[in-house]
């Protein structure tokens, strides 16, 4: 061997090799964990569906004018059918849009 080279010997790799980096990032709670969404509907506080209130309604409709569905606003089965109701209802009475654009 020439002066230049030089020799690694086994125990010099394991040593780098079972070292700890200094910093590990770590996962704040479950990476895929999504809360479950609970109906805004439902409770003893909770605001009447009616298709009067308009400024209600407004918030389950997309900006084109589309209802929003319920896998989006977490609004249970038989809520989605009751807003869906009142929003056609408050379109047709001229209380709202059938499209923003």
């Amino acid at each position: 061997m020439t002066e230049t080279q030089t020799t690694v010997t086994p125990e010099a790799t394991e040593t780098a090799t079972t070292e700890a980096p200094k910093y590990q990032p770590r996962l704040l709670g479950k990476p895929y964990f999504r809360r479950k969404k609970s109906c805004p509907f439902v409770g003893p506080r909770a605001p009447k569906i009616d298709y009067k209130d308009t400024r209600l309604l407004s918030r389950y409709i997309s900006p084109y004018g589309k209802m929003l569905p319920s896998h989006v606003t977490g609004v249970s089965a038989k809520k989605q059918r009751e807003l869906a109701k009142a929003i056609k209802r408050a379109r047709h009475l001229a209380l709202m849009p059938y499209t923003s654009r």
